[in-house]
C-alpha cells in the first residue's frame, strides 16, 4: 500500500470546502438557518487522532527494535492500523474541509458573525486538522525500515510493518 499523498488530501479539503460553502449559500438563500457543527465533533476527531497514534506505537516499536525479540507484531494488526490511519487522514480532511467551507461562508457575509456560530466550526477545523496529522504520523510509524540488502535497490519502496 502506498502512503497517502498530500495532493489527495488537499483535493478532498478543497472539494469539501466548496461543497459546504455552496450548501450554506443555498440554505441561506431559502431562508433556512445555516449549518453549525458542534464542539464535541471537533474534540472527538482530535481524540480519534490520538487513538490512532497510540495504536501505531506497538508496530513502530517492533519495526525499530533491532534486539531480535521473539515477540512479534501480528501482521494483520499492522495492516489494520495502516488502513485505519489512511481512512482517518481522509476523514479528517473531509470534516476539516467541510468546516472550512462553513466558516468561509460565515466570514463572507456583510454582517460579522457571532462567536457562538463561528467557534464550533473553528473547533471542528482544528479537530479535522489534528485527526489528519495524527493519521499521517501513524501511517508513517507503520512503515518498516528497509533491510540492509534493500537499501541499494531503489525499486523496493518501504512497506508496512508485517
Amino acid at each position: 500500500m502506498k502512503p497517502t499523498r498530500a495532493s489527495t488530501l488537499i483535493s478532498i479539503i478543497v472539494v469539501a470546502a466548496v461543497g459546504a460553502f455552496a450548501l450554506d449559500a443555498v440554505l441561506a438563500s431559502r431562508g433556512a438557518p445555516t449549518l453549525l457543527l458542534s464542539v464535541p465533533l471537533g474534540l472527538t476527531l482530535a481524540f480519534i487522532g490520538v487513538a490512532v497514534v497510540l495504536m501505531a506505537r506497538p508496530v513502530r516499536r517492533h519495526a525499530r527494535d533491532g534486539s531480535g525479540r521473539t515477540r512479534r507484531v501480528d501482521p494483520l494488526y499492522a495492516t489494520r492500523v495502516v488502513v485505519l490511519a489512511k481512512a482517518s487522514s481522509i476523514a479528517g480532511s473531509l470534516f476539516g474541509g467541510f468546516a472550512v467551507g462553513l466558516v468561509a461562508y460565515l466570514l463572507s457575509r456583510a454582517v460579522v458573525p457571532s462567536l457562538g456560530s463561528t467557534l464550533p466550526n473553528a473547533v471542528a477545523i482544528g479537530g479535522g486538522l489534528v485527526l489528519t496529522v495524527c493519521a499521517l504520523v501513524a501511517e508513517r510509524m507503520c512503515i518498516a525500515p528497509p533491510d540492509d540488502d534493500d537499501q541499494d535497490d531503489p525499486r523496493n519502496p518501504p512497506t508496512p510493518a508485517n
